[in-house]
């Protein structure tokens, strides 16, 4: 009786910020002997250095990775908290730290090596002399023709091609402040933020390679200039590079005095070196706009000296890059992860950083690793979508390949244990150490990881708190949720750190009540302890003190008053050897108020068949219990994805709710959305209403 009391008080009496928990705790995997001797970090005692007893002068350790024209005066001013400045006094550029100071001793070696999609075209390494000598005449070109000037803006909408980091470290070297647009994005997106951000120049390109076709990106900036001009703030100038330097790839014209292709203007600047400008610590360095569940993208400001030195150091010690080290970060730069982990963080350690133009399955499972194994790469970074999608269609295919990663990094949402293991033994053949990070585009850099050489890794977690790093996991009270009891929270962060975005472009309110207001008792206080950081995701705190991140607090199905997290339903589909993908919706029911719908989908060569519908029904109550059982498991062909291979769960749970999907045009198989709604649809009566709103802004942030 007293067992059927309490399952009633959880199910009804679970505030807000709890989640209910039924995640297995994993056994340890260790790095190897191999690793360690290698690593940077390999001193434990560093970790009392970075203890809030040290704070915030331990920071002066990431600083110091850095050049500065003129050394900081103040690590941390708090006095209008919590808008922070970091390296108060000091003053760099960031083009300098990223090249010029490489070059005495390693102009000679490559700084990026292009592949791009088609596998006819050979490999293209740009040493870090000739990457000093194309930055320096972008930049003359968009400071001379263009007439730009430090603070000024600029959006930049390019493929993944070497182009892109060259146009964002000519930017830097001026002080120009570049908003970078995901290249998958439609020519709307761009407008939106080329007005928000006022940019006055925006930067496109004619085409590039997707999935063996060439995409006419031109037009997406037509489109986008219109899109400014409606709301007021078109840009002056569309400046244009070309895929191919011989020819021009887009079945769009250039418009007459607003369109010009840089590659033509490019040789009236050869030769042209400009000094880098020298610029405070606290001046922007970039924005990069996240979707939020509603209202405007929000502009996501990142200044010098804080966001360098921070993605530095994580480069340094939690990537464990060295300047021999040939790395590929397999992100789109037009993410934070492109930014901090593929241009900026590698670039100043004088790495050699990999850039691929296409989809990594394209033509076949193979290609990741063909790349792999012909560049000799050692450290790969990607994400839990990316390694689900390769496990899917070449679960063996690594296995032919020569290459040899000594670490493998994965970033960008929970990983799930069965992918972890596969990523561990077959990605990386039971040699890599592997980095689970958690952070966000607002955070610069890692918040929660394992440090490679230090720490057991654990399926599933992402591990303690980062140097620096303090975070605490939080009721909807403020009440601190202890680790060990198997309850969930609201995980923040109790300092701020240098990587801390320092506001959101022009809405300052905004970036106080989304991240600051809901934990702060003084809005006047300048303590920062006062001001903790609110991450909006769900978190468990195990007893050994690594963290279970569970994904987006909204992303959460309250089901009776009992609250599952999506990711520990999909984690314990993907147990079921048939399933490669999964994605876990809120369906509205009558009874429950919300209940869980599954969608799968299988491995190559599988049927699909009822009997693998039941295994997931079952795979659910075992792992998780009754109150999780599905409503429905439906087996699809694919998963409606973004361009950069995320599952728009928003679009399933429209057609789950019988609402309407809104516009799909953007993602990368759309037609799989028309597949799937006659599928289910057809299965149960249409329904007029929009649905409710927790189900309508359900997967946005995605």
């Amino acid at each position: 009786m007293a067992a059927t009391k309490e399952t009633k008080r959880e199910q009804t009496e679970l505030s807000e910020a709890e989640i209910a928990v039924h995640w297995k705790e994993e056994g340890y995997y260790e790095p190897s002997p191999r690793f360690i001797g290698q690593a940077n970090l390999t001193d434990p005692d560093l970790f009392e250095k970075f203890s809030l007893d040290h704070f915030p002068e331990c920071y002066r350790a990431f600083g110091d990775l850095l050049s500065w024209d003129k050394y900081w005066t103040t690590t941390l001013d708090t006095s209008k908290a919590p808008f922070y400045r970091w390296f108060v006094g000091g003053m760099l550029n960031a083009s300098y730290n990223c090249i010029d100071r490489h070059l005495a001793q390693h102009k000679n070696k490559a700084a990026i090596i292009f592949q791009g999609e088609p596998e006819s075209e050979p490999p293209v390494a740009i040493t870090y002399q000739e990457l000093y000598a194309r930055v320096n005449e972008v930049a003359a070109l968009l400071r001379d023709f263009a007439g730009l000037k430090a603070g000024d803006r600029v959006t930049i909408h390019l493929p993944m091609t070497p182009e892109l980091p060259i146009t964002m470290l000519a930017c830097a070297r001026l002080g120009v402040i570049h908003s970078v647009v995901f290249g998958g994005f439609s020519g709307e997106a761009s407008g939106q933020r080329i007005a928000d951000s006022a940019s006055r120049v925006l930067i496109g390109m004619d085409g590039y390679w997707r999935s063996g076709k060439m995409v006419d990106h031109k037009p997406a900036a037509d489109i986008a200039y219109e899109t400014a001009k409606r709301e007021g703030k078109p840009p002056e100038k569309v400046l244009i590079w070309k895929r191919y330097k011989d020819r021009y790839s887009s079945q769009a014209k250039l418009v007459e005095g607003r369109d010009y292709l840089i590659d033509d203007l490019l040789p009236k600047y050869r030769g042209e070196r400009v000094a880098p400008v020298s610029l405070p610590a606290d001046h922007p360095l970039f924005l990069m706009y996240t979707s939020g569940t509603t209202g405007k993208p929000k502009g996501i400001q990142h200044n010098l000296g804080g966001y360098l030195a921070y993605v530095t150091a994580m480069s340094k010690y939690y990537q464990d890059i060295h300047p021999t080290d040939v790395y590929w970060c397999m992100a789109d730069i037009g993410w934070i992860t492109g930014h901090s982990f593929i241009v900026y963080g590698p670039l100043a350690l004088a790495a050699t950083s990999v850039i691929y133009e296409g989809v990594p399955t394209f033509p076949d499972p193979g290609r990741t690793w063909r790349i792999a194994e012909h560049l000799d790469v050692n450290i790969f970074h990607t994400s839990p979508t990316a390694i689900r999608q390769l496990r899917k269609l070449g679960p063996d295919e690594p296995k032919k390949y020569h290459y040899r990663f000594k670490h493998m990094t994965t970033v960008g949402e929970p990983i799930e244990p069965e992918a972890w293991r596969w990523y561990y033994h077959t990605v990386g053949k039971d040699e890599a150490v592997i980095v689970d990070t958690w952070w966000q585009t607002e955070t610069g850099g890692f918040l929660c990881s394992t440090t490679p050489a230090l720490h057991r890794m654990k399926p599933g977690s992402a591990g303690p708190g980062v140097l620096g790093i303090h975070p605490v996991i939080l009721d909807e009270n403020g009440n601190e949720v202890p680790p060990g009891s198997n309850r969930a929270g609201y995980i923040c962060i109790r300092n701020p750190w240098p990587g801390l975005m320092a506001t959101i472009w022009g809405d300052p309110d905004r970036y106080l009540k989304t991240y600051f207001q809901k934990y702060n008792k003084n809005p006047k206080s300048t303590d920062w302890r006062d001001w903790p950081y609110l991450a909006g995701d769900g978190a468990l705190l195990a007893p050994d003190g690594y963290f279970r991140i569970l994904g987006r607090i909204d992303d959460v199905i309250n089901v009776a008053g009992h609250r599952l997290g999506t990711k520990e339903l999909e984690s314990a589909c993907l147990t079921v050897p048939e399933i490669a993908e999964a994605a876990v919706v809120p369906v509205a029911d009558d009874l429950k108020g919300r209940v869980p719908e599954i969608y799968v989908a299988l491995k190559p060569g599988i049927t699909a068949s009822d009997e693998i519908k039941q295994k997931v029904v079952q795979a659910i109550e075992t792992q998780i219990g009754k109150i999780a059982r599905p409503k429905t498991v439906w087996i699809v062909p694919d998963m409606p994805k973004t361009r950069s291979g995320k599952i728009m769960r928003r679009v399933l749970a429209s057609i789950s709710n019988s609402m309407p999907t809104g516009d799909t045009t953007t993602l990368a198989n759309p037609e799989v959305v028309e597949q799937i709604r006659v599928s289910v649809q057809g299965a149960r009566p249409a329904v007029t209403k929009e649905g409710p709103a927790d189900i309508r802004a359900f997967g946005q942030t995605e």
